[in-house]
């Protein structure tokens, strides 16, 4: 063996010592770190991942309320008939008599038929002519003064009245028409008795407050309260306390 040859083979064989040593180096370099992904742990920054088994949405009721847009007011219309009575006053003529019929004409006839039985007969044949044309006379004067048609005519004022069906209307404010806005965004409107203020009473709906996250660790279940979902399957551990998670309530822990 020549001295190039035996150059060669010295080369090789430092190659060869120098990379067992630094393979054996970086493994136990790996080994020291302790980091397990399938374990859910890395030791360099200790930091820990728990299993996440059930997540419990934790609701309360909550009065819903819309912004009021406008209101208008809706009117109700009644019609009703109903008889009323009608009057007005108008002018009549009337003719006044001349004179009385039962005194003036009946005295008059009687006077004038006395008159005209003291021409005929004598002794108490007059006397009887003379009473008897008075009764006559007096018959006569009142019939022919009841026919009498004459005297002076007046006005007067006389109130007529009449009965007529009539149409009566009235209106009134039955209730209120309620253009509302919701917080997302959408218009709705209700009919209410009574006039709203600036926002509306809508109902109840169901508002996240919280969830109840259980999970495996270390063995235990235990359940805690965050105020917000956790994203993913794991929940990351420091020390064995939750990072990262804002906690609503302390948690327990159940022994497997």
């Amino acid at each position: 063996m020549n001295n190039q040859t035996r150059m060669v083979l010295v080369a090789l064989g430092a190659l060869l010592i120098g990379g067992v040593a630094t393979a054996a180096f970086m493994n136990t370099r790996s080994h020291d770190a302790g980091y397990m992904v399938n374990g859910h742990s890395d030791n360099r920054t200790g930091l820990e991942y728990a299993d996440v088994i059930r997540v419990d949405t934790i609701t309360e009721k909550k009065t819903v309320y819309g912004q009021v847009v406008s209101v208008d007011p809706i009117r109700d219309t009644t019609t009703m008939t109903a008889p009323r009575e009608i009057c007005r006053d108008v002018m009549v003529q009337q003719r006044l008599p001349e004179r009385d019929g039962n005194v003036g004409g009946t005295a008059l006839g009687a006077l004038i038929g006395g008159l005209v039985g003291n021409q005929f007969g004598r002794g108490n044949g007059r006397k009887a002519l003379t009473a008897a044309g008075a009764v006559a006379g007096g018959f006569i004067g009142n019939e022919v003064d009841r026919e009498h048609v004459g005297g002076r005519v007046v006005e007067r004022t006389e109130r007529r009245c009449h009965s007529e069906n009539s149409t009566v209307q009235s209106s009134h404010v039955s209730g209120y028409s309620v253009t509302y806005r919701k917080d997302d965004g959408t218009t709705g409107t209700l009919r209410m008795s009574s006039k709203p203020g600036d926002r509306v009473e809508l109902g109840q709906a169901d508002n996240v407050v919280g969830y109840d996250v259980t999970y495996r660790y270390d063995g235990q279940e235990r359940t805690v309260r965050l105020n917000e979902k956790p994203i993913g399957n794991h929940l990351p551990l420091v020390d064995g306390q939750l990072v990262n998670q804002t906690t609503a309530t302390t948690s327990h822990s159940v022994n497997l």
